[in-house]
């Protein structure tokens, strides 16, 4: 079963988890600033390479806007590390190993993976206002027109 899930208006979970290069990253060290948290599945898949290299290649727009680009997965940093420079990603992955941030998010559970019912991952993007509130949730996205439909919401089209 999932945690519950969060919803707008809600204070963002804080937490602090290490980047591929094994620096902590503290979310509400981010506080001024509006931020895209998105929670992946595992690095270096297909459905995953996808979206984080739609982030890279919008990450102009974002960084623009004053917007910072956050990704979360249960990969360690090794593999975090090998997946940043493997496909040019240009914004922090962090290592959430013990899947305590993806419970604090809801964003681990039960899904539904080519028709059964599994425990995982759940892709989910959060976008966290520069107070450290939940504006937008969103659960069970696609990889593919994800990051187009969050520039879109964030009047950040191009």
């Amino acid at each position: 079963m999932t945690d519950a899930r969060l919803a707008a208006g809600e204070l963002a979970p804080d937490f602090t988890l290490p980047d591929q290069d094994g620096n902590p990253v503290t979310l509400s060290s981010l506080r001024g600033h509006k931020v895209v948290l998105y929670f992946y599945p595992e690095a270096m898949t297909p459905g995953c390479t996808t979206e984080a290299c739609d982030f890279r290649d919008s990450l102009n727009s974002f960084a623009s806007a004053g917007v910072r680009v956050v990704g979360v997965s249960k990969d360690d940093t090794a593999k975090l590390k090998t997946f940043a420079e493997r496909d040019q990603l240009n914004f922090p992955l962090l290592s959430d190993t013990d899947l305590a941030v993806q419970h604090a998010y809801g964003a681990w559970g039960e899904k539904t993976l080519y028709g059964k019912t599994v425990t995982g991952s759940i892709r989910s993007t959060f976008v966290i206002d520069e107070h450290g509130r939940i504006e937008k949730p969103m659960y069970n996205v696609k990889a593919t027109g994800h990051v187009a439909r969050i520039r879109k919401e964030l009047g950040l089209e191009e």
